[in-house]
């Protein structure tokens, strides 16, 4: 019966796709990226600059033009720095009272940074979880919009 479903829709039986598609592991696809190395191979650097992300892996030749990241990891970035800053200021105020200036100095600076860290690692992040869910372009070597006239 199942067998009679998958072709009615058009897919291939389970076994069957799982050869013709390797499995990709998303905890390490994620990692790699994180890491700034492709997600495919995990030797090669991700990016090209600060957040551009290279068209093509110089070693084992995958295509990274597909990712999407977009806003996500600022998002994300701007999330996680937003509530450890928000957390550690409130119980730094408790402890010593400073003064509003020292405040802001030291944690204007300290969210800059953190977030300047974060960001090329949550942006990779992003890319390895494209690639390991094959969403946009990832999956069987086409895009997933069409061609704009």
């Amino acid at each position: 019966m199942k067998r009679k479903q998958d072709r009615l829709i058009g897919m291939a039986h389970p076994q069957e796709a799982r050869t013709a598609d390797p499995e990709r592991m998303l905890g390490l696809a994620m990692r790699r990226g994180a890491m700034g190395r492709c997600p495919n191979c995990g030797e090669a650097r991700l990016f090209t600059g600060y957040l551009k992300v290279k068209d093509h892996c110089p070693n084992c030749g995958e295509a990274l033009h597909h990712q999407r990241a977009d806003d996500g990891p600022a998002y994300v970035t701007i999330l996680i720095v937003s509530h450890v800053a928000a957390a550690v200021m409130l119980s730094v105020y408790t402890i010593y009272r400073p003064s509003s200036e020292v405040m802001i100095a030291i944690f204007l600076g300290g969210s800059l940074l953190a977030s300047l860290i974060l960001l090329p690692i949550i942006k990779g992040a992003f890319v390895g979880l494209q690639w390991a869910k094959r969403m946009h372009g990832f999956g069987h070597g086409g895009e997933d919009r069409p061609n704009e006239p």
